[in-house]
């Protein structure tokens, strides 16, 4: 008969398999984030209010203002930057 393994063994294999991915998954977001953040550069160069909702959203994390208060002079001084 298999020997059961407690919960609090579970638990720890659980949370090193967690820790595990959450770094090997870290270093691929940090490279998504930088090709995401070149394509919605580009898509605000390119285009004029208003944008797509995830283009705002996007601008509203960057400028860290809400999407309705975000002004063509607020993208211009973005840009500049």
């Amino acid at each position: 008969m298999a020997e059961r393994i407690s919960r609090g063994v579970r638990m720890k294999m659980t949370q090193v398999d967690q820790h595990l991915s959450r770094i090997e998954n870290g270093h691929e977001k940090r490279k998504e984030r930088i090709r995401k953040d070149a394509r919605m550069l580009a898509a605000v160069k390119a285009g004029k209010l208003p944008y797509t909702p995830a283009i705002m959203s996007w601008l509203s994390t960057k400028l860290n203002k809400r999407s309705s208060l975000i002004k063509p002079e607020d993208i211009a001084k973005f840009l500049k930057v």
